[in-house]
């Protein structure tokens, strides 16, 4: 009998690690490397890991390094060299473009050619998934193993763990419940619970959808500023609300509400790229900017869920082409797109313009 954590459990641990601070230990072979989040790296931790020698590294994604001007020659990522006298503020400027307007000038940047970047394409993958910005310090270790259990960190055997961060976690169903609703008082809410301890997504279902024909459904990511607040910065409030109006005159539908805020690079990220709007860059520029890709959400998430609940095909509420095709992909019939044109102002006029340029939004 054993009650150590899987691997699966490991990398939940190690997330929760790095938001506080606190550093982790990857492993994969012979090879590791301590590991710290930039955002939330302290003047004492980097202190503490330049004592234990060696070269310490600051990984970024590609996108970041385009903004920096810095070489990435492993082409997802670029393995920066920190300078000896560099300081946990230029670190964080490194991985933070808050102030790249202000000061633009933060190189040059001197990035690593050599030696393999497997380590840093997981830590890059951790970050993300902690939903802190896609900046790792390493330091790489002779004996990883020991220094962790002499340290009592977190190790992440980061073979094992890479190909987790990059899949789909299973959703489970954990209860539902009679829920009615403004639009229908015929509701159902459906909580599922991912299986790698991430945030809960939900499924709500309206009246009594026949499960060997066509649902109407919508998958929505959630949006707090608009979907509660009321922001006229997106139409995303006013998507939702039109969604469910529609499935309540229709009498039935599933609405799958995917906690991916952000286009799934968290609130605090969302925030961050909201304030280099107001630099003047767009929506998909200033995810770049962060070291984002366009659009970082799982739609697969929503094809498992409608599995789970018996569903196969569906008439989806989108202007989304990737929704339709993920769906397709992950075996859920699309019959029809219905189009869900609503909620624009002269807030979101340029947001919405670069959601049909730039993401192939039909609208």
């Amino acid at each position: 009998m054993s009650f150590a954590p899987n691997v699966t459990e490991i990398i939940a641990r190690a997330r929760a690690d790095l938001r506080m601070g606190v550093p982790v230990v990857l492993m994969s072979g012979g090879k590791g490397a301590i590991m710290m989040a930039a955002e939330t790296l302290e003047p004492q931790r980097l202190a503490d890991l330049r004592a234990l020698g060696g070269q310490p590294i600051l990984t970024i994604t590609a996108r970041r390094a385009e903004t920096l001007k810095a070489r990435a020659y492993d082409g997802d990522l670029a393995r920066v060299m920190i300078p000896d006298d560099a300081t946990c503020a230029w670190v964080q400027s490194i991985a933070d473009p808050a102030d790249d307007l202000s000061n633009p000038m933060k190189g040059p940047l001197r990035t690593e050619r050599d030696g393999a970047a497997d380590l840093n394409r997981v830590a890059i993958a951790l970050a993300k998934s902690a939903r802190l910005l896609p900046a790792a310090v390493l330091l790489d270790q002779a004996n990883p193993a020991g220094f962790a259990a002499a340290n009592l960190l977190t190790a992440v055997p980061a073979d094992l763990a890479g190909p987790i961060l990059l899949a789909s976690p299973q959703p489970h169903p954990v209860v539902a419940a009679r829920l009615p609703v403004e639009a229908s008082e015929a509701g159902r809410l459906h909580i599922y619970r991912p299986e790698d301890g991430g945030e809960e997504h939900y499924a709500f279902e309206v009246g009594a959808p026949a499960r060997d024909e066509p649902v109407l459904a919508r998958l929505h990511s959630a949006c707090f500023t608009g979907d509660v607040l009321g922001s006229l910065k997106c139409d995303c409030g006013p998507q939702l609300r039109g969604a469910l109006a529609q499935m309540g005159d229709a009498g039935a539908g599933v609405l799958l509400y995917l906690n991916q805020e952000g286009r799934g690079i968290g609130l605090a990220n969302k925030m961050r790229a909201y304030s280099l709007q107001d630099q003047g860059f767009d929506t998909v520029e200033a995810n770049h900017r962060l070291g984002f890709e366009d659009d970082e959400r799982d739609f697969k998430l929503g094809a498992k869920m409608l599995r789970s609940m018996g569903f196969s095909k569906v008439r989806l509420l989108t202007n989304n082409p990737r929704k339709i095709a993920m769906m397709e992909k992950n075996g859920i019939e699309v019959v029809d797109r219905v189009p869900l044109k609503v909620g624009e102002n002269r807030f979101n006029t340029d947001y919405l313009a670069t959601k049909a340029q730039k993401s192939g939004h039909m609208l």
